[in-house]
């Protein structure tokens, strides 16, 4: 224990020492490393600040050669502009002195015809005075003239021209006259042929529907023994049917049938549809006549409804209010002179938007201007007023626009039309109404309507005889040509049609021709 201290202590020592030394030794070798690289960075600064001093006095002697060429070109390039300067000056001062010459050779001609000018304003003075002295001679020479011509005529001046003027206005106006009729003629020739033209290709197009409504329905019966029922006892049963449809129904002889008459074609209809249901259900007294009445007029109301959206659809048309499509399917069993007013109106829609495709129109508005026209009718016989006033009024409530309004109001002229589509309307409504076989009316009103045409064209003064052709559609006049000129048959063709138009109530139209023909007889012997 004693040895191994000591030796340990010993080796401490020693391993201390050898650890300064080795720091001193370290430290003495860094700072010769840092001398070196000291002396090296210092030689290359050096080396680098010598290299940056020659460069400068190399870039310094460049900068003065390219100062010294830069000023060379300059004062070359301002000697060269000088010199141009030079030049154009001289140019100018030569431009300028020929214009001094020109200048001095138009002053010169100028002061020359300056003279002439003078010389010409004198001679022209001098003529003028002598023209005057002239002009007063002839005014008198003039005066004295007409001074003589008034004393030989008897006349003066102001009486010739009076005279004169009256004499070219005859003329003027019979000339004028005969132009207008020329022009009126023509004008018509070529509307009735454009007109004709466009009817006749909308007639073709449409499907002709001949509708005669009578007044009566016929029910067939299964037996004559059913007679009994529907009469029931002490006649309940009809006086129940009749008191239910508002129509008389007729048991008479008739074998297997009963006649149900009526003015009014919808409730004929349901009158004929409840009485085929009593018969089918074998049921038949009062309580069960109006069951069933009240069911058929609910489910007619429905078929109108279907009626009417099915022309609608076939016109090509959408977006009605329901209330008029309501209105629309009512007429359905109305009639005015037995044509059924729902076809009327789709015939009347048919034609219109033809027409109106053949103008360029709007052809959805025409249609449905006409397929509305006659609305009015389906309230007609509720309330005061016309039919197109009352349709009109509907449409407008119902949110139609101002032209349709205007075109159900205006289709029977009571009304101004403010569009093209209206005209067509009405004119599309004369026509389904015009065309053979569309209404009908009885043998005595056709008779006293034709009488009441022909006295209506009687009654004016000059008319020789009257003729009504075509079924009424069209008064044939004749008149004396001593009495009436031709200006004066024209005028009255206007007044005729007017008063037709007042104070007869007819279907379509009526054409007004007056016939005036000179004729000379002469006799050989």
């Amino acid at each position: 224990m004693t040895t191994i201290l000591p030796d340990i202590i010993i080796m401490a020592v020693v391993g201390g020492i050898g650890l300064g030394v080795g720091f001193v030794l370290n430290g003495v070798i860094q700072r010769t490393r840092f001398a070196s690289q000291r002396r090296k960075a210092e030689d290359e600064l050096l080396h680098l600040t010598q290299s940056a001093e020659r460069e400068a006095e190399h870039i310094v002697k460049e900068a003065k050669i390219e100062a010294k060429d830069l000023v060379f070109q300059a004062k070359a390039q301002l000697e060269k502009t000088e010199k141009e300067k030079r030049s154009e000056l001289q140019s100018l001062e030569k431009r300028m002195g020929q214009r001094e010459e020109g200048l001095e050779r138009k002053i010169s001609n100028f002061e020359r015809r300056e003279e002439e000018f003078r010389k010409r304003e004198r001679a022209v003075s001098d003529r003028e005075g002598s023209l005057a002295k002239q002009e007063r001679v002839c005014e008198q020479t003039i005066r004295e003239h007409r001074e003589a011509l008034e004393r030989v005529a008897g006349l003066t001046t102001e009486e010739g021209k009076r005279q004169l003027l009256a004499g070219i206005e005859s003329e003027v106006r019979l000339e004028a006259t005969g132009l207008t009729k020329r022009i009126l003629d023509e004008a018509r020739e070529n509307a009735e042929r454009e007109a004709q033209q466009i009817v006749t290709n909308a007639i073709q197009r449409i499907t002709r529907d001949y509708v005669n409504e009578a007044t009566i329905s016929v029910v067939s019966l299964a037996s004559d023994g059913m007679k009994g029922r529907i009469i029931g006892r002490e006649g309940r049963n009809i006086r129940a049917l009749e008191a239910a449809t508002g129509v008389d129904l007729i048991v008479d002889e008739t074998p297997e049938a009963v006649i149900v008459s009526g003015f009014d074609p919808l409730r004929r209809e349901i009158a004929k549809i409840s009485l085929e249901r009593l018969m089918q259900d074998g049921r038949i007294h009062p309580t069960r006549i109006e069951e069933v009445v009240e069911k058929v007029k609910g489910d007619l109301e429905k078929v109108m409804r279907e009626e009417a959206e099915k022309v609608i659809f076939e016109v090509g048309l959408s977006d009605f209010h329901p209330e008029i499509v309501k209105l629309l399917g009512r007429l359905r069993y109305r009639t005015s002179y037995g044509q059924n007013n729902l076809y009327h109106a789709r015939e009347a829609s048919y034609i219109c938007g033809i027409m109106a495709a053949e103008l360029g129109l709007d052809i959805k508005l025409a249609k449905r201007g006409a397929l509305l026209h006659d609305i009015g009718k389906v309230v007609s016989h509720e309330e005061e007023g016309t039919h197109a006033m009352l349709g009109a009024e509907i449409a407008k409530k119902y949110g139609e626009s101002e032209k349709i309004v205007n075109a159900i109001a205006a289709h029977h002229e009571q009304v101004d039309p403010i569009c093209p589509e209206s005209v067509l309307v009405a004119a599309a409504e004369a026509l389904s109404a015009a065309r053979p076989g569309a209404r009908r009316e009885t043998l005595e009103a056709y008779v006293k309507r034709l009488e009441k045409l022909e006295g209506l064209a009687v009654g004016y003064d000059g008319v020789d005889k009257a003729y009504a052709i075509q079924a009424g559609r069209e008064v044939r006049v004749i008149v004396r040509q001593e009495k009436l000129s031709d200006n004066e048959a024209l005028v009255l063709s206007r007044d005729l049609s007017k008063k037709i138009e007042q104070e007869m109530t007819y279907p379509g139209q009526i054409k007004v021709t007056v016939i005036r023909e000179s004729r000379f007889v002469e006799f050989a012997k």
